[in-house]
């Protein structure tokens, strides 16, 4: 047993060493944890910031001003006042979003029962913040109307009073969110990356014969790249986790980070077996990368990271509890989020257990199959 991990310990030495010496994959793996983390937080797609803005105000009321004052960053640029035939010519430019147009007598009618409108030009091209903005334009409006009108007009109060309160983010701040889940996703993503290019390096540059004629057994040279490429991963996440979550994007994060980084063994353990059994199928680079397109997005847009689980079909959430970035982004979330402890999250522990014994089981007995038809 002694001979068996100092083996797979020297292994796992050169595995950093070929790792060190492949600079394209060192850049790869530090833009992935910094700037993919910091863009994925900052810019996600339900999102809406300093979206131009121009207001044509015929009414000139108490109203209508209220209305664009309420029109304020981050959501929105500074609202611009233009009038009619500037209109189109800044939308076609691409100046302006949004253009509201409040017509003449707007407070007035709205006083006296009536039903004024509000007309809303949209430049749809820009699909995210023309979709997104223009919810939020509704419900601005609408909350602003609503309390204007209710200090002239007597207004029926509801029999209910809805009272909402934000957990574990109070602000609805979506890089909270989404930084954290960026990192859950690249840990699963890199651990198989890495693990499978570095069995087809050695294949293409033919270290794997020799290998062979080495006293070591294809589970030594298995394990070895899964505790060396984990460690390179869990400690990218650290870092990352470190400096660009809770240092630049001001993230706080409420539970244990030894027991998240706990699971994150765990799940490197199952996506590293992975990683090795793709790259047992696949015969060169370029078809890893074919295998990792149809094995990555299902992981990561199924897994609940993106969606949650309970808006997918029941046998789509029932496949996916087979695969092991389900059972981490619900560890994930839970420890991060909510601060849970291993009482909360030992079910995900066993399942990532359990999944990446039957992986690595799997793995090892088709990388003795290459072996052998290689010898």
């Amino acid at each position: 047993m002694r001979q068996f991990l100092a083996n797979t310990y020297r292994l796992g030495i050169k595995e950093l060493w070929s790792l060190w010496r492949d600079p394209a994959m060192l850049v790869f793996i530090v833009y992935v944890f910094t700037v993919g983390v910091y863009t994925a937080a900052t810019a996600m797609p339900e999102t809406l910031n300093n979206a131009p803005i121009a207001i044509v105000d015929e009414d000139q009321s108490p109203l209508s001003q209220r209305i664009v004052s309420a029109l304020y960053p981050p959501h929105f640029a500074p609202p611009q006042s233009i009038d009619w035939p500037q209109m189109d010519p800044g939308m076609d430019a691409g100046l302006y979003t949004f253009v509201m147009v409040i017509p003449h007598n707007f407070q007035r009618d709205l006083l006296a029962g009536h039903a004024p409108q509000i007309q809303l030009n949209v430049d749809a091209t820009r699909m995210s913040q023309a979709f997104v903005g223009s919810g939020y334009v509704q419900q601005i409006v609408m909350d602003e109307i609503n309390e204007f009108a209710q200090r002239h007009r007597a207004s029926a109060v509801p029999p209910v009073d809805l009272t909402l309160r934000a957990r574990f983010n109070p602000a609805l701040e979506p890089s909270w969110f989404g930084s954290l889940v960026q990192i859950v996703n690249y840990i699963a993503m890199l651990s198989i990356i890495l693990t499978g290019a570095a069995l087809i390096r050695e294949r293409e540059h033919g270290t794997v014969e020799h290998l062979l004629v080495m006293p070591v057994t294809p589970a030594q040279i298995m394990l070895a790249k899964v505790w060396s490429m984990g460690a390179v991963v869990l400690l990218a996440a650290w870092l990352s986790l470190t400096v660009v979550v809770r240092g630049v994007l001001q993230v706080p994060v409420s539970g244990s980070l030894p027991l998240f980084f706990a699971g994150s063994a765990l799940c490197l353990f199952a996506t590293a077996s992975m990683g090795i059994f793709m790259a047992t199928l696949a015969r060169n680079m370029p078809q890893f990368g074919m295998l990792m397109m149809l094995t990555i997005m299902p992981l990561q847009m199924l897994s609940g990271g993106g969606t949650p689980r309970e808006n997918m079909p029941e046998i789509v959430q029932n496949i996916m509890l087979a695969a092991p970035t389900t059972h981490f982004v619900q560890l994930g979330q839970a420890i991060l989020f909510r601060g849970a402890g291993l009482g909360v999250v030992w079910p995900q522990f066993a399942a990532l257990l359990l999944i990446g014994a039957v992986l690595f089981a799997l793995s090892l007995q088709r990388f003795r199959k290459t072996i052998a038809l290689m010898a």
